[in-house]
């Protein structure tokens, strides 16, 4: 049994006929609302709510922060985000 470069699949996700890019499948705002609905919370947790991977969450989260919507503190060995203001 061969596995071909057309095996596997990637989902059910729309790409973008220019970029190549896959749509936001996660949109920022659910992010800042997993925030106000969880309060401050890790990485982990906001990724568990929202039903993305981890990384995913995170690259999200700190684009968040770059913007000045959150701001994130370590604690221990882990990153607490928390809304702004």
């Amino acid at each position: 049994m061969r596995n071909g470069p057309h095996s596997s699949h990637m989902g059910d996700r729309d790409r973008d006929e220019k970029s190549g890019k896959f749509s936001e499948e996660y949109p920022l705002q659910d992010f800042l609302q997993a925030l106000d609905e969880l309060g401050p919370s890790g990485t982990t947790d906001v990724s568990d709510y929202i039903g993305c991977d981890r990384r995913t969450a995170y690259l999200k989260l700190k684009t968040l922060e770059e913007d000045g919507e959150i701001r994130s503190r370590k604690v221990g060995n882990s990153l607490l985000w928390e809304r702004d203001g």
